[in-house]
């Protein structure tokens, strides 16, 4: 029913505008009683079987919602009953900011694909907090990030502010230095600067009576050399794991035509599928497995999920391919991973 008949409605609309609509009538329809339930009977895959435990935590199944879809934590509650088994929200910063110039986020229906450059548009750290507030029991992770107006040498601060204020709401973290769409945010990911910011993180988080995960959510334009750098930080840092990968700025191979293809941002979506599972595979092997991956990118299909799995990673997140399938999606990998146990 999504791709037949909601999706070639929804896709008549502006992507950003009908996002927002979107989750006007989510949220209007699981205020009716029963209809949560009904969401949750036919996309909810109900098995103990599919639990899964990763850096300390019981995932009640391992697929999630990535980043970026919830920014502001406004839907968590609702999303879950999609059949995620976890919601990260944000990317979040210290103070609210508009982020990049509209239109800035365009769909490339040939190649399944979307291009954003949104830069982190959200309404501040604290705002998401009095919402998180009211979790309903989803396990929810905090992606953070810095203000575009803070320089890169006082970036360790805005993720300071917000590791502090969503650290008592949310039950993982994930550094996001990774976007192309806040200018030299990917400098971050430079060993110096991340070791430093990692390390500051981690302090803190040791010095709390319950150390919570941090993740780093890193770009898949990297090269090997600097994933091995990548798997120097997490040992050297003890953070709990790595989330592979963020958005592309790569272009090759697109089937799309025209000025859309040159449009500024991270791509995200089919072209990315085969790059982000490469990367799980060298991060996995070249570490000898010794810290959790996640994966993202390009999963639009049972079989994109479980070459990542194959590939190596423990839990899997979902975007673009939840815009292009819908919730069937997320049963049908679920139901999968169930014929392997």
């Amino acid at each position: 029913m999504y791709k037949l008949i909601l999706r070639p409605l929804l896709f008549q609309y502006d992507p950003e505008r009908i996002h927002h609509i979107t989750f006007k009538m989510i949220r209007f329809f699981c205020k009716i009683p029963f209809m949560k339930n009904i969401f949750k009977g036919i996309y909810s895959v109900n098995d103990p079987r599919l639990k899964t435990e990763v850096f300390g935590l019981e995932f009640k199944n391992p697929i999630g919602l990535a980043a970026g879809f919830d920014k502001d934590a406004k839907l968590y509650n609702e999303l879950s009953n999609f059949g995620f088994g976890f919601i990260e929200i944000g990317t979040v910063t210290p103070k609210p900011q508009e982020g990049n110039p509209k239109k800035r986020l365009f769909r490339l229906k040939a190649d399944q694909a979307i291009i954003n450059r949104m830069g982190f548009n959200n309404g501040g750290v604290h705002g998401a907090v009095e919402r998180l507030k009211n979790n309903k029991g989803v396990l929810v992770g905090g992606n953070i990030g810095k203000n575009k107006v803070t320089p890169n040498n006082e970036a360790v601060e805005d993720y300071k502010i917000c590791f502090d204020a969503l650290y008592p709401y949310v039950d993982y973290f994930v550094v996001n230095v990774s976007s192309p769409n806040t200018p030299n945010l990917r400098a971050l990911q430079d060993k110096e600067p991340l070791t430093k910011l990692l390390k500051t993180l981690q302090d803190k988080n040791n010095l709390k009576e319950q150390q919570k995960p941090i993740l780093l959510k890193i770009a898949p334009d990297l090269s090997n050399e600097q994933l091995l750098d990548i798997i120097d930080i997490v040992k050297g840092t003890a953070i709990a794991g790595v989330i592979a990968t963020n958005t592309t700025i790569d272009r090759s191979n697109l089937q799309s035509q025209g000025a859309i293809t040159k449009e500024a941002g991270g791509l995200s979506g089919k072209p990315l599928t085969n790059r982000s599972t490469e990367v799980i595979r060298f991060l996995t092997k070249e570490s000898n497995n010794a810290f959790p991956v996640i994966g993202v990118g390009g999963i639009h299909t049972v079989k994109d999920a479980m070459e990542k799995i194959d590939a190596g990673a423990s839990l899997l997140q979902l975007y673009t391919g939840f815009i292009y399938e819908g919730p069937q999606l997320i049963k049908d990998i679920n139901k999968e991973i169930l014929k392997r146990k």
